[in-house]
């Protein structure tokens, strides 16, 4: 507005010279400001909607490319005989509708009913169209459909409110898309690069947990416990430590909070330390590798597993200790990057310098790795 100001001042003082050419810049000054006052809001509108337009278009672009890889990993592992695109469609529409929560004492065994009833009849249609594919392969194939499902619908709502403001040319309706696009572009492209980590069942940075844990799991005995965990026994400095990890190499995460559960109870509660690795969100500005460390249940997802940790914990007084991977959203779920990898060692480090200070010789101690194991063996 204040450089509109000027440049009219300008024009004025330019015409001042002539009075016939004076007032007709002056005439042609005062109507620009009016028209700007009565259409500047229309103006910006029309504007912000041209850049949320283009936005949108790339959005289509991402969703498309996630689904044609999807469509072509299915074809090329599972070699269904029927063209799998309907189901496909119907799958990338998939909707959880999230229990009532008048009840909060009780909504967490509801919630994790639903979630298990989701996951099952998810991989249960992912076996239909992939018959050929092995456990392994499902699990993949599963995470990502997953992507492709989640770039479908972060289009769809982008799409309903571009349409919606542009309806009802509501300025302050894409004022708010415009302000949040940014970062929902960003989760897009991540979730882009995770197609490509799911289709060739690369180790993504979500899965730096699980790999830490396999490091103390190596070449040790190992027996699975509850849904798709891994559990291994072994000793550091004379503690007797159970680790555990979703079980790999297929993209899987497991239900850790039962399976910390079950052994707390297999050893009736004389556990004296719980220690939890996983990602954490970095902040601007800091390096993807860090490592911080606190109280509390590292995991993420819904909060039913963490949960479930929290509240063994709480019954039996175990210290929940936490160890945390600082990385983007685009690390999340993108191939793992070498400083990722990297930290796996300095994760170890801190691990075994928490047992020394807070347990002695003859403690038990859970160490558990969070997250998705895709491309991470046992």
């Amino acid at each position: 507005m204040q450089n509109l100001l000027d440049f009219t001042l300008q024009l004025g003082l330019l015409g001042s010279g002539d009075s016939t050419t004076g007032t007709i810049i002056s005439t042609l000054m005062y109507l620009t400001f009016i028209s700007f006052i009565f259409f500047g809001q229309k103006i910006q509108l029309y504007t912000m909607l041209w850049s949320v337009g283009g936005s949108l278009k790339k959005l289509d672009f991402l969703r498309t490319e996630a689904k044609k890889l999807t469509l072509q990993t299915i074809k090329e592992i599972g070699k269904p005989k029927e063209d799998p695109t309907p189901k496909l469609n119907s799958l990338l529409e998939h909707f959880l509708i999230s229990p009532v929560n008048l009840d909060p004492a009780g909504i967490v065994a509801k919630f994790d009913h639903l979630l298990d009833v989701r996951e099952d009849k998810f991989k249960n249609d992912v076996k239909m169209i992939a018959p050929a594919a092995d456990k392994v392969q499902i699990n993949n194939l599963e995470n990502l459909v997953e992507s492709s499902l989640a770039l479908n619908t972060i289009y769809r709502i982008v799409r309903h409110f571009y349409l919606l403001s542009k309806k009802t040319s509501s300025f302050y309706l894409i004022l708010q898309l415009q302000m949040i696009l940014p970062l929902v572009m960003q989760e897009a492209e991540a979730l882009q690069g995770a197609s490509q980590a799911f289709a060739q069942g690369q180790p993504i940075g979500d899965g730096i947990g699980a790999l830490v844990a396999s490091k103390f799991m190596l070449n040790k005995k190992k027996r699975k416990v509850k849904k798709d965990v891994m559990i291994s026994e072994t000793k550091i400095d004379g503690r007797k430590v159970t680790v555990l990890k979703a079980e790999g190499p297929g993209g899987n995460v497991g239900k850790p909070g039962d399976a910390v559960k079950q052994i707390i109870k297999e050893k009736k509660g004389k556990v004296k330390l719980i220690i939890m690795i996983d990602p954490a969100l970095k902040f601007e500005g800091e390096d993807s590798g860090e490592i911080s460390e606190g109280i509390g249940a590292a995991i993420g997802g819904v909060g039913t597993e963490k949960f479930k940790i929290e509240e063994v914990a709480s019954k039996y007084k175990i210290p929940l200790y936490a160890i945390i991977i600082k990385e983007s959203i685009q690390d999340a779920i993108s191939p793992m990057k070498k400083e990722i990898n990297e930290a796996t060692d300095k994760a170890i480090e801190r691990i075994k310098a928490l047992i020394q200070e807070n347990t002695k010789k003859g403690d038990s101690i859970i160490i558990a790795g969070i997250g998705n194991t895709i491309g991470i063996g046992q």
